[in-house]
C-alpha cells in the first residue's frame, strides 16, 4: 500500500478525521467489496519522473487494475465496439451484463476512498446513494423507455436474490465451512431490516389487493395508481429515519467487523490509496460508463430473450440481479466463510432493504415526474414471491444462530421461485388479463 506521505496520494486534501473514526464509519458493503481487492504494486510506477503522468498510472493501477475483477474490464469495449458496428444484440447484452459486474465493485471502492477525506458520515451517505447505482440506472432507463415490466422485474429480482441466493449461499458455504463452530450474528441489525421489508411488502401488497377487490382494472387503475404513489412516499420518509437511525442515532447496530491484523492479503490497513478529487472524477467517469451499459442492456434485453428462448421476465429476475451484483455477493460468501456472518448479513439486508424501501419508490417518483405510470402492482405471482422469500428470512434469522441448513432452505426456495419464473411464459401485455382472470375466480369463491 503506498504510504500517505506521497503527494500524488494526498493531492490537495488531508485526512478528515483520526484512524479510529475512519474505521467507525466502514459499512457492511465495503467490507464486502474490499475482499475482492487485490494490492498493487507501486514499485515501477514510482520511477516515473514525470509527475502527472505517475499520478495518472497510480490511479490507473489502482482503479482498473486493484481488483480481482479487472479480467472482465476488457468486456466493456467490447459492448461498445459490438454496439457500433452492429454485431449480434444477444452478444452486446452479455458483454455489457459482464462488464457491469467490475463496474458495481469499482464505485463501492470509490466512495470508500472518498469516505476517508469526508468523513464516516457523509462517507456512508454516500455508500447508501450509489450502494446500488447499477439497479437505479438500469431502472432509469427502461422507463425512460416505457419498459415498466423490466423496471419491476429487474428490482424484484435484486430483492430476491438478496434475500434467497446471497443470504442463503452464505449461510450454507458459512455452515459448512465452521460446521464444529457456533456461528452467532447480532440480531437487532436483522430486526431493523426485516421491519424495513415487511413495511415494503405491505406497500406492495395493498395495490394488488385493491385492484384485485375492485369493479374493474380500468376503474381501479387510477386509485391504484394514486394509492402507490403515497405508499411510495411513505417508504421513502422511512428510508430516510433509516439513515438517520443508521448514520446518527443507533450507528453501532451496523458497524461493519473488521479484519484481523495480521490479514494475509494486507487489505485492513486504514489508508486511501487515491486522492479526494481523482476519486471523485474515476467515480463520475464509472457512472458515466454504468449509463452507457445500462442504456445497452435495456435496448437488447427482448433481443436476448427471442434469440436464447428465455422470457423477459426471467432474464430480468434472475440473470441481470446475479451477473450484475456478483462481486457484492461473492464478497459477502467470503467473510460467511470467514465466520463473519454480520458482515454477510449487512450485505444481503441491507441491499435488499435499501431497493425496496428506496430505489422502487424513487421510481414510481421519477416515473411521476416523467408522465409515466407506474405502480406498485407486482402482480399476484411477484407479489406472492416477495412475500414467500421475506417471511422465510424471517424465520431463517430470529434466533441469533446459523448453520448450513437454513443457508439450505433458502437456496432452494430461490430455485423453487427461478423454476417458476422460468416456465412462466406470460407476454407483459397479457398481465392484466391474467389478473382480471385471478380476480375473477376469487370472486367466485367468495360468493360460493
Amino acid at each position: 500500500m503506498a504510504s500517505l506521505q506521497e503527494p500524488w496520494l494526498l493531492e490537495n486534501g488531508n485526512l478528515k478525521g483520526s484512524s479510529k473514526e475512519i474505521r467507525h464509519g466502514r459499512t457492511a458493503h465495503n467490507m464486502s467489496s474490499s475482499s475482492l481487492r487485490k494490492k498493487s504494486d507501486l514499485t515501477l510506477v514510482s520511477k516515473v519522473r514525470c509527475g502527472m503522468l505517475r499520478r495518472f498510472l497510480t490511479n490507473l493501477q489502482e482503479v482498473i487494475l486493484g481488483t480481482k475483477l479487472s479480467v472482465l474490464f476488457p468486456a466493456i469495449p467490447l459492448a461498445v465496439v459490438a454496439e457500433c458496428y452492429g454485431f449480434g444484440r444477444p452478444w452486446v447484452f452479455a458483454l455489457s451484463l459482464l462488464g457491469l459486474t467490475p463496474l458495481a465493485e469499482r464505485v463501492s471502492f470509490l466512495t470508500e476512498q472518498i469516505a476517508y477525506y469526508t468523513g464516516p458520515t457523509v462517507g456512508g451517505l454516500l455508500n447508501a446513494t450509489c450502494g446500488n447505482a447499477t439497479e437505479l440506472i438500469i431502472a432509469i432507463f427502461a422507463l425512460s423507455q416505457y419498459k415498466i415490466d423490466v423496471v419491476k422485474y429487474s428490482l424484484l429480482g435484486s430483492v430476491l436474490s438478496n434475500l434467497l441466493l446471497v443470504l442463503g449461499t452464505s449461510l450454507f458455504c458459512g455452515g459448512i465451512a465452521n460446521m464444529r463452530k457456533e456461528q452467532k450474528y447480532d440480531r437487532r441489525q436483522a430486526d431493523v431490516n426485516s421491519l424495513l421489508l415487511l413495511l415494503a411488502l405491505s406497500c406492495h401488497s395493498l395495490p394488488l389487493l385493491f385492484q384485485m377487490t375492485g369493479a374493474t382494472a380500468a376503474v381501479t387503475a387510477d386509485s391504484t395508481l394514486r394509492l402507490s404513489r403515497a405508499s411510495s412516499i411513505v417508504m421513502l420518509i422511512a428510508y430516510l429515519s433509516y439513515m438517520v437511525f443508521q448514520l446518527f442515532t443507533h450507528r453501532q447496530l451496523f458497524e461493519a467487523q473488521e479484519e484481523s491484523e495480521d490479514d494475509e492479503d494486507g487489505l485492513s490497513e486504514e489508508a486511501p490509496v487515491i486522492g479526494f478529487w481523482s476519486g471523485f472524477i474515476w467515480l463520475v467517469g464509472m457512472t458515466v460508463v454504468i449509463s452507457l451499459l445500462s442504456e445497452y442492456v435495456v435496448e437488447t434485453i427482448e433481443d436476448a430473450s427471442d434469440s436464447w428462448g428465455i422470457s423477459v421476465g426471467f432474464i430480468s429476475i434472475i440473470l441481470l440481479p446475479i451477473v450484475g451484483n456478483a462481486a457484492e455477493h461473492a464478497g459477502a460468501i467470503i467473510f460467511a466463510f470467514k465466520n463473519k456472518l454480520d458482515i454477510s448479513l449487512g450485505v444481503a439486508l441491507g441491499s435488499a432493504t435499501q431497493i425496496s424501501v428506496f430505489v422502487v419508490p424513487l421510481c414510481v417518483v421519477v416515473s411521476w415526474i416523467m408522465g409515466i405510470k407506474m405502480d406498485l402492482n407486482f402482480n399476484l405471482l411477484e407479489t406472492g414471491s416477495l412475500a414467500l422469500s421475506i417471511i422465510a428470512v424471517a424465520f431463517t434469522l430470529q434466533d441469533g444462530t446459523s448453520h448450513y441448513m437454513k443457508g439450505l432452505v433458502l437456496l432452494l426456495l430461490y430455485i423453487v421461485i427461478g423454476a417458476c419464473f422460468f416456465v412462466s411464459k406470460t407476454p407483459p401485455n397479457q398481465v392484466n388479463i391474467t389478473n382480471s382472470g385471478t380476480k375473477i375466480a376469487i370472486d367466485k369463491i367468495f360468493r360460493a
